[in-house]
């Protein structure tokens, strides 16, 4: 049984940071593929006040059995004290894609 394929997200502060986790992840074999948008706008509550700022926001393409060394590695080098990490599931892409993310966080 093949792993479930996702998209995982996740934002830095700055790119270094993201470009040092994007490194990592794929690096490691935890992602077949990193997307870093910049200049991502986020307004979000924090600490009882409503708060902007600018990130790098991640595309991290991913299975399901990688998630918990993702979320571990995010947690590991993001400088926030609680970092973003959502998954989502990828019901259906390309079939070669697939199977390329597939072959490519095998360990």
């Amino acid at each position: 049984m093949n792993p479930e394929p996702l998209l995982v997200l996740t934002t830095c502060e700055s790119e270094g940071d993201a470009q040092e986790l994007a490194d990592a992840l794929v690096a490691a074999r935890l992602a077949a593929c990193v997307n870093t948008v910049d200049n991502v706008s986020s307004t979000y509550r924090w600490a009882g006040k409503v708060e902007r700022g600018r990130e790098f926001l991640l595309l991290i393409k991913t299975t399901d059995d990688r998630l918990d060394a993702i979320e571990e590695r995010i947690r590991t080098l993001s400088a926030y004290e609680l970092p973003e990490v959502l998954a989502v599931r990828i019901q259906t892409g390309s079939s070669d894609y697939l199977e390329w993310l597939n072959a490519s966080v095998r360990e």
